[in-house]
């Protein structure tokens, strides 16, 4: 360190020790009033806002500082004690060591709550006597380093500028800008890349003028596009542009169509080519048979003729009738007009009847009068009658709407259990599809295993099955079935595994009878790996390797009734098979030598 930078530490060290006795001693001052608050707001920051962000040449330079070279050796007051890199926005302790910001900022978050120390010192770090030292700082600027791309690259240049030549230097490895090319090369080789070399440059179809990508152009013109010229796809030697071959097919000479003639009874069929030969050649067998179609136009024409005259007779014949069926209306008309004058005298009569009938209606109601009170209480118990009537009327009333309502439950009743079971069985298909395995592997995770083992035992659900399981997207379809409480010779004793081929939408492809190996397991759950697997080779003469039969009926189940003793699943020694009351089972089917479609 040169003489002026001790001259500055010391006057920086003096400095600091007169604002700390002049905070002890002079706290009548409004002045050290305010600087103890500044210090109090300091100690409670958890990072120094003091000495502000980076700035921007050292930030860029922080991912390249332990690797500068330096002209110079650099010295080791440059250096920071805690990453070992040259110094970045250099901060000075009251220890009068000076770090890297971003260093001394993350020392200070990772020592928190306690208060950070010194790695050469250990002197402890307090935030509010930490500074900025500037003058270190133009120090540690001008130093002279090669360029990061040396011995390629000659230029020497200060540390601020460093970042500035990179952003230009010729020797700088960038990477390819293209979609798709991960090529990294040097900056003065770029631009030649990624005009003339790179295949993933986008370049103009030489046909259609497409921006297409340059590896792909071939591609595009063997296969899309629209202005190559193809051959014609019904062998007439042309050569069509491919978005012309369906206007081209109305032309062309090879494609199959009928004699325009066919209409008049032409049955000649043939390449569109001959079939004008044909109708250039065969003039009088066409005209022969135009001839022949006007002749049967001309008799359908007579038919037609003779039907008219017929249609016009009856016509006469229909008009004659109504006249005559005219002249018998008018007698009865005149019947009619005798039946209304006969009519009227009626009326006359019934009008004189009903004056007979007032008048008497006048004497029943003087009847009535002397006969009042009896007369009151009969309609006061017709009343009644009538109230009583209509409450039966509506008690059946709402009798039969109680009926109908009745139906309509036992309708609504039945659509809901429809879709109930409709919905539980989309829920298990679900379920199914979440767990759906491709690869050859299943892990079956069986929870409450005593419960369902008891339930076993009583002769409750006797066997549980897996989610089915496949060998590939359109390979063999398989399941897991498993008895807790053993089957068979292993009923009481061992878990019995079973493994079951089901049928499969791709069966009628695959290769039977199945051959492949198959292994079972018991998987320890302590995670010392001490699984109990059984494998078997399939035994091709026996029906339950052979293709199913039916698409809803599965084959018999193969595996081992005598898996593992019930006792050794349940006990925990070196292995543990059976952990919160859960059970795990995997079944492996062997992949070698079977061809995926």
């Amino acid at each position: 360190m040169t003489s002026g930078r001790f001259h500055c530490l010391r006057l920086m060290a003096t400095r600091d020790t007169n604002v700390r006795r002049s905070r002890e001693s002079s706290l009548q001052s409004e002045e050290s009033m305010r600087a103890l608050e500044e210090l109090r707001l300091l100690s409670e920051e958890p990072r120094m806002k003091s000495t502000g962000p980076m700035v921007s040449w050292e930030s860029e330079l922080a991912s390249v500082q332990h690797s500068l070279k330096f002209v110079l050796k650099l010295k080791e007051e440059f250096i920071c004690p805690i990453c070992r890199g040259v110094v970045l926005n250099p901060q000075q302790n009251s220890c009068g060591h000076i770090y890297c910001f971003h260093c001394l900022q993350e020392l200070l978050e990772s020592s928190s709550p306690s208060s950070p120390v010194c790695p050469v010192d250990r002197a402890v770090i307090t935030p509010a006597e930490v500074f900025q030292d500037n003058c270190c700082k133009r120090e540690i600027s001008s130093l002279e380093v090669y360029c990061t791309n040396s011995p390629a690259c000659t230029s020497v240049l200060t540390l601020n500028h460093l970042q500035e030549h990179l952003r230009s230097c010729q020797y700088e490895q960038l990477q390819c800008t293209n979609p798709g090319c991960r090529m990294v090369l040097q900056r003065r080789y770029l631009h030649e890349h990624l005009t003339n070399t790179c295949p993933h440059r986008s370049e103009p179809c030489p046909r259609c003028r497409q921006l297409l990508q340059f590896s792909l152009i071939q591609d595009h013109m063997q296969s899309s596009c629209p202005e190559v010229e193809v051959d014609c796809p019904n062998g007439c030697s042309q050569k069509i542009p491919r978005h012309k071959l369906t206007e081209h097919r109305d032309s062309c000479p090879e494609v199959h169509t009928d004699c325009s003639y066919k209409k008049f009874g032409c049955s000649v069929q043939g390449t569109r080519g001959n079939v004008r030969l044909h109708e250039d050649t065969a003039v009088n067998h066409h005209m022969l048979l135009v001839l022949r179609s006007n002749a049967h136009l001309e008799q359908q024409v007579e038919v037609l003729q003779e039907e008219a005259l017929l249609r016009q007779r009856e016509v006469h014949s229909d008009s004659l009738l109504i006249a005559g069926l005219q002249n018998g209306i008018r007698p009865l008309l005149q019947q009619s007009n005798s039946h209304e004058h006969s009519i009227s005298t009626a009326q006359r009569t019934l009008s004189r009847q009903e004056d007979i009938l007032s008048s008497i209606q006048l004497e029943i109601q003087q009847v009535s009068r002397g006969l009042g009170p009896s007369l009151k209480e009969l309609e006061q118990l017709r009343k009644s009658l009538d109230a009583v009537m209509e409450e039966v009327l509506a008690a059946e009333a709402l009798k039969e709407h109680l009926g109908t309502l009745e139906e309509k439950l036992k309708h609504h009743s039945g659509i809901f259990d429809l879709h109930a079971t409709q919905f539980s069985l989309n829920k298990e298909h679900l379920q199914e599809l979440e767990v759906m395995s491709y690869d050859g592997k299943l892990i079956w995770k069986i929870e409450d295993f005593r419960k369902r083992r008891e339930d076993e035992a009583r002769g409750q659900a006797p066997c549980l099955s897996s989610v089915p399981f496949h060998t590939g997207r359109c390979g063999y379809k398989m399941a897991m079935k498993t008895y807790l409480n053993g089957d068979g010779e292993g009923r009481g004793t061992h878990l019995s595994l079973y493994v079951v081929l089901m049928p499969g939408d791709f069966d009628a492809l695959l290769p039977w009878p199945f051959r492949q190996t198959v292994s079972l397991s018991v998987l320890d759950q302590s995670g010392a790996g001490n699984h109990r697997s059984l494998s078997f080779r399939p035994d091709l003469t026996t029906k339950g390797f052979q293709q199913p039969a039916a698409e809803s009926v599965s084959n018999i189940a193969v595996g081992f009734p005598c898996f593992i003793p019930l006792n050794i699943l349940e006990t925990s020694q070196n292995h543990v098979y059976i952990k919160d009351d859960t059970l795990f089972v995997k079944v492996k089917v062997d992949m070698a030598g079977l061809d995926q479609l």
